[in-house]
């Protein structure tokens, strides 16, 4: 007997499937497409930063009071780790919707685990492992399908993310100073 999740909530705004079905169908008549994401980061004062993307309001990044920062938004890994949660939500989100799956919850927990004693490079500078060393993801789901349906469904959007497999593998990162 297969269990169904039952939620007295409403479904979640869905994504038009016929949107999603074009959007694999050009992905899959052209697999090697690369696209060129591009931001700009302007330093408004001590940590506080404002990141422009596309011809959205500033997107704010700054640092707490322990790190020296006003607290007026995320720090950078807290910004890292939304993102995770983002794009993990997103491709769960679509591919219910591409299964035919209902859901009525979607919410993300995430928590990593990153030493900061070498702060920017200004703190203790004995070999370490900088950045993240873990990151735990909680997803709490809940829709029209069997508990099976749902492991499955996190489980391939968590194999398909591009935030997730960015963190996963490496990436060539190339930092210089402007011309």
């Amino acid at each position: 007997m297969t269990e169904v999740t039952v939620s007295t909530q409403s479904a979640l705004r869905p994504v038009s499937k016929t949107g999603l079905e074009n959007l694999a169908t050009a992905a899959k008549a052209n697999p090697n497409v690369v696209k060129s994401l591009k931001i700009k980061t302007v330093c408004e004062g001590q940590f506080r930063n404002l990141n422009y993307v596309r011809d959205l309001p500033a997107h704010v990044i700054d640092e707490p009071p322990g790190l020296l920062g006003q607290d007026t938004a995320p720090n950078p890994s807290e910004a890292v780790l939304a993102a995770l949660g983002s794009c993990l939500s997103v491709g769960i989100h679509a591919n219910a919707i591409v299964r035919g799956i209902t859901l009525t919850k979607l919410e993300l927990e995430l928590e990593g685990d990153i030493n900061i004693t070498g702060v920017w490079g200004i703190g203790d500078l004995t070999e370490k492992r900088l950045g993240f060393t873990d990151i735990r993801v909680k997803v709490d789901l809940e829709g029209d399908a069997s508990r099976g349906e749902l492991d499955d469904l996190v489980a391939h959007a968590n194999l398909w993310s591009p935030v997730a497999n960015t963190l996963r593998n490496p990436v060539n990162v190339a930092v210089t100073l402007a011309e």
